[in-house]
């Protein structure tokens, strides 16, 4: 069940993580269950500067964009009940098992998917998916270790 009326909008999500243009990759939370679940979504657009390399004439996201995505949307889900959030960072322990079903291009809706597996004080895995009009782009298993900024 998601917290009732909360407005998690870009602001609310600028107040959380630290990412910034250009590579804040969520634009919205729908729906979140702290410390156990979270879904969010990105807007894909022309306007993104990774598609000037990649690929001219032919624009996909990298799928490297696809698992920071997934490890933002898992950031906001774990840092939404830390009361000292400013003052601490979430970096990457290990990436496991990332597959790549799909591609994702200009137009699409990424919505992540992320569910907490194991949550320490100051290590956490996590169960991501990236998806697109229901189909799965993407999915891994994230693992990431709290530190003081």
């Amino acid at each position: 069940m998601s917290e009732p009326t909360q407005n998690w909008d870009i602001e609310w999500i600028l107040s959380v993580l630290p990412h910034r243009y250009p590579i804040l990759l969520v634009d919205r939370v729908l729906e979140m269950e702290p410390g156990k679940r979270i879904v969010a979504v990105k807007n894909v657009t022309i306007n993104e500067p990774v598609f000037l390399g990649h690929f001219p004439g032919r624009p996909v996201m990298p799928g490297v964009f696809l698992i920071e995505g997934m490890a933002q949307a898992g950031g906001l889900l774990l840092l939404h009940d830390i009361p000292d959030r400013q003052n601490k960072l979430l970096l990457f322990a290990a990436i496991e098992e990332a597959k790549f079903r799909r591609p994702v291009i200009p137009g699409d809706q990424i919505r992540y998917e992320i569910e907490v597996l194991r949550l320490r004080s100051t290590y956490c895995k996590l169960a991501g998916k990236a998806l697109v009009d229901g189909q799965l782009a993407a999915e891994a298993v994230l693992s990431s270790a709290m530190v003081s900024r």
